[in-house]
């Protein structure tokens, strides 16, 4: 393996850099202000909704048992029915796409229900138009408390409720039953009642869109960190750190190793700019990744112009030596497009081994997971001892490669650290 000493370190964290600002964060996935609060209010509506049935069923029941005359029981019981309708109508229409859609016109039609409609049922029957004051007063209350968002619509809510009663006023225009001071008094009553709530409503729902900002931020930081990790850890190993810190070390019966190298970057990197070569390195290792991604190949680090990757964990696959093949095969056609495109003529030098491996997490600061074993290191030789454009073997890979597969046999040749070992040439797929 090749090593490139007076690379800028300037220019490698400006690379790294921008790679981690082009993560992509898929902001879709963090939910909307706006889509929280519909939801919540769909919720508080629902609930509010089953308290006031259950209040109105006891409240109709007490004044059809308080009114003495027949017929004021009867008016009592179908008045008391009708709004009970009318907040069913409303629950009901939670559960609907309309209400899901428009939540905030069920609000409406809830308040309205209860203080709008005992109005006009009673200025059409009896021509009674005096303001129910406590009847408003309470629904206001509730609904500040219940659903404590879109002040603008418990605003419009009271107003409603108020137009309602003057339209009423002005068209059946009775006597005035009550002193002028009752209007008075309970009208600023009323006033205060209706600007504390829908104050107290602007106040809760603007402390809860600061923190649902923050909470977006940290959801998007979250989806930031957690693509980095991956970027650094397999996606089961990365798991397994978060649930469980400790150190983490696999024993893995068979695998294959895959070692590349760029020839000849070291000549290049004497006549280069630091900025350019990394760019270029950036490059290829870019379309390796790629390839590992398609293969379903893990990869495992950069050591300088060397990459190097596995396959067969840290999920078991039993056609780990093939997808590495095929990965070494489409790593050559990469680099000889490269090549074109790019004017240049790099050659990758392949080595593959199969066999037993360890792999694990080591290290407290910039960890990474690494494997151990003597199948990390004869494909290390496979790749430092091979040649130039060409993908070399193990025997033990060979073995599983050798009926799809067209490798040429290079024989035996003297490995550093092992001897003489048989290797083969992997040349391509076998038609």
């Amino acid at each position: 393996m090749n090593y490139r000493k007076d690379i800028g370190i300037n220019q490698i964290e400006a690379l790294l850099t921008s790679q981690i600002s082009d993560l992509e964060i898929d902001v879709t996935q963090v939910e909307s202000y706006k889509e929280q609060r519909r939801r919540f209010i769909l919720k508080r509506l629902q609930l509010q909704t089953k308290i006031m049935l259950i209040v109105g069923l006891t409240l109709t029941a007490f004044f059809v048992w308080n009114n003495q005359p027949l017929n004021g029981k009867f008016n009592a019981l179908k008045i008391g029915l009708l709004i009970e309708a009318l907040i069913f109508l409303c629950w009901v229409l939670c559960k609907t796409k309309l209400g899901n859609k428009y939540p905030q016109i069920l609000f409406l039609n809830l308040s309205w229900a209860v203080t709008c409609v005992i109005q006009i049922y009673t200025a059409v029957l009896f021509n009674f138009v005096e303001p129910f004051y406590n009847i408003w007063n309470l629904v206001f209350i509730t609904q500040a408390t219940m659903i404590p968002v879109l002040w603008r619509y418990h605003l419009i809510s009271q107003v409603g409720t108020l137009v309602c009663y003057l339209a009423l006023y002005i068209i059946y225009n009775p006597t005035f039953r009550n002193k002028p001071y009752f209007y008075i008094e309970n009208g600023i009553y009323l006033f205060w009642t209706g600007v504390i709530c829908i104050f107290s409503v602007y106040l809760y729902e603007k402390l809860k869109k600061k923190e649902f900002r923050a909470t977006q931020k940290l959801q998007i930081a979250q989806q930031q960190s957690e693509k980095l990790l991956l970027n650094i850890l397999p996606q089961v190993i990365a798991d397994q750190l978060k649930l469980q810190p400790t150190t983490i070390a696999d024993s893995f019966l068979e695998v294959t190793v895959l070692f590349a190298d760029i020839v000849g970057f070291t000549e290049l990197s004497s006549h280069t700019p630091p900025s350019q070569l990394v760019e270029l390195l950036n490059e290829i290792f870019c379309l390796f990744d790629e390839l590992a991604e398609l293969h379903g190949v893990e990869k495992i680090k950069t050591i300088g112009d060397a990459y190097m990757a596995v396959a067969g964990l840290p999920k078991h696959r039993s056609d780990h030596a093939t997808a590495i093949a095929d990965m070494a095969l489409d790593m050559q056609q990469s680099i000889a497009k490269f090549n074109q495109e790019q004017n240049q003529s790099f050659r990758i030098r392949i080595g593959i081994s199969t066999g037993p491996v360890v792999a694990g997490v080591i290290g407290l600061k910039k960890f990474a997971y690494d494997l151990w074993g003597d199948t990390v290191n004869t494909a290390s030789r496979m790749e430092s001892h091979g040649i130039p454009g060409c993908i070399q073997v193990s025997e033990n890979c060979y073995h599983l490669l050798k009926e799809k597969y067209i490798l040429e046999t290079r024989g035996l040749i003297k490995i550093k650290g092992k001897g003489e070992m048989i290797t083969y040439l992997l040349q391509g797929i076998q038609k």
